[in-house]
């Protein structure tokens, strides 16, 4: 789909975003669902190798999975996502990034006969969080699918369980409020579980959490200490106050390294 075809699926338009201090240009919606820091994050705490196969689920217009791509050569990228525009944004995205990257436009809960055949080293993603029974909708579909879509956190990490190889990681981001059920849905099916949460300043109460897990995994669950984001107790001036490693994954495109 060329971008003047993605235009009539946009109709408030797209921007071009830079993101790794510009190595990568992202095609986003004006309005709707638009990625932050969070994605880069993710993509920051996969522990890829050189060669290896990644799939991310539910992968929007494609900026965790590139972030990765422009971190580690020669992987295998695999996205799946419900929404034909923004799956068709994603290959939009790689085209443009000179990476190959192959979407499928599919529901996590039936992914198609191609899509299960095959098993991945990696598996990424950054799930729907906000829960609808404690808010109102958001006014564009796509951004409400994104952030607070029907599928349950079990339906997400099974689709992780039967996808990985042996020995393969889930890395994932998520909202604090939902560590729970993460949890809950994680532990029955993949073992090594660590979790980082993820916290605005010191003293501050964890927003976010990235959890790690492995198939097969065997060794104890570990709680992690927060990881700060930004420095200071508040923010005092205009421009970022990211702390260094924040700024370096942010801007850099460096690795998270879990402590």
């Amino acid at each position: 789909m060329s971008t003047s075809e993605l235009q009539q699926h946009f109709p408030d338009g797209l921007t071009d975003d830079g993101f790794l201090s510009g190595r990568l240009q992202i095609l986003q919606p004006r309005q709707g669902y638009r990625a932050g820091a969070d994605p880069v994050l993710l993509a920051a705490a996969c522990p890829a190798k050189p060669g290896q196969s990644v799939l991310e689920a539910g992968c929007g217009a494609g900026v965790a999975t590139l972030c990765l791509g422009a971190r580690v050569a020669e992987l295998s990228l695999t996205g799946v996502e419900l929404q034909e525009k923004y799956a068709a944004l994603a290959q939009e995205n790689a085209s443009r990034n000179d990476q190959a990257l192959t979407v499928y436009n599919a529901d996590i809960s039936a992914i198609p006969a191609e899509l299960k055949a095959r098993s991945f080293d990696q598996v990424i993603m950054n799930p729907p969080f906000f829960d609808r029974s404690r808010g109102s909708s958001a006014p564009d579909a796509g951004k409400d699918i994104a952030l607070a879509g029907e599928t349950p956190s079990e339906a997400w990490i099974d689709l992780a369980a039967r996808r990985l190889k042996p020995k393969g990681y889930l890395t994932l981001i998520q909202d604090i409020r939902r560590l729970p059920d993460v949890l809950a849905a994680t532990l029955s099916r993949l073992g090594s579980v660590e979790i980082l949460p993820i916290s605005a300043r010191t003293g501050r109460k964890a927003h976010l959490f990235l959890m790690r897990a492995r198939k097969e995994g065997r060794a104890d669950f570990i709680l992690h200490a927060p990881l700060i984001t930004h420095l200071g107790p508040q923010h005092e001036k205009d421009g970022e106050s990211y702390t260094d490693q924040i700024r370096s994954i942010l801007r850099d495109g460096s690795v998270l390294k879990f402590p």
